[in-house]
């Protein structure tokens, strides 16, 4: 999910920048640039951490700038698909629930949030489940499955799905519940079937 990466880069240092410390500049022209950005290979570049290993200044003709090759260290999120993540809920809609786990939320599709006919409870707000009583808010931990994922150019154009439809996801509380209906089923007595005569 998170990846340390160094990069080759040639930056481009505008004239009004030369009076200050090299790699401070290099580093705050790179931060401004690429954090919040996606690479399709990479991943989105939460952090440039350093720049360093910076060769020798080329001005190019007709633009006033210096251009250095700068080795940055960044550090990099890349969701990968079926991976399992914990995260609290940040804000529940009629049509699901965002899950903060990463700096992209996570949306967990209504039909995707339990394994049970479910209200939305717009004043609360909540989720609840009708046969389970289980109850998803705003703040809740969960545990959530990566089922699709959808990187475009930067964060606000980037999505990813999530689910906790399978066992074990959701709420710790909700396999506490389905343990006991489970285990409610096998007490009660089945129903006596009549005989066949042979």
């Amino acid at each position: 999910m998170y990846n340390l990466v160094r990069i080759k880069e040639k930056i481009r240092v505008p004239p009004k920048e030369f009076g200050e410390k090299l790699e401070k500049t290099i580093l705050k022209i790179v931060q401004e640039e690429y954090e919040g950005l996606i690479d399709e290979d990479l991943g989105l570049v939460v952090s440039i951490l350093s720049a360093d290993n910076i060769g020798r200044g080329k001005i190019v003709m007709g633009d006033g700038a210096a251009y250095f090759e700068a080795e940055l260290e960044m550090l990099m999120f890349r969701p990968l698909m079926h991976e399992l993540v914990r995260g609290n809920v940040s804000e529940l809609t009629e049509f699901g629930a965002f899950v903060r786990f990463s700096p992209i939320d996570g949306l967990v599709h209504v039909s995707q949030i339990l394994d049970d006919y479910i209200n939305y409870d717009a004043k609360t707000p909540a989720f609840v489940g009708k046969k389970t009583k289980a109850k998803l808010l705003a703040g809740d931990e969960v545990l959530a499955r990566i089922v699709t994922i959808s990187l475009k150019g930067n964060i606000q154009n980037s999505k990813l799905g999530l689910t906790m439809r399978q066992p074990f996801l959701g709420k710790p509380e909700w396999e506490r519940i389905s343990e006991k209906k489970t285990k409610e089923k096998e007490k009660k007595p089945g129903k006596p079937g009549k005989e066949k005569k042979k």
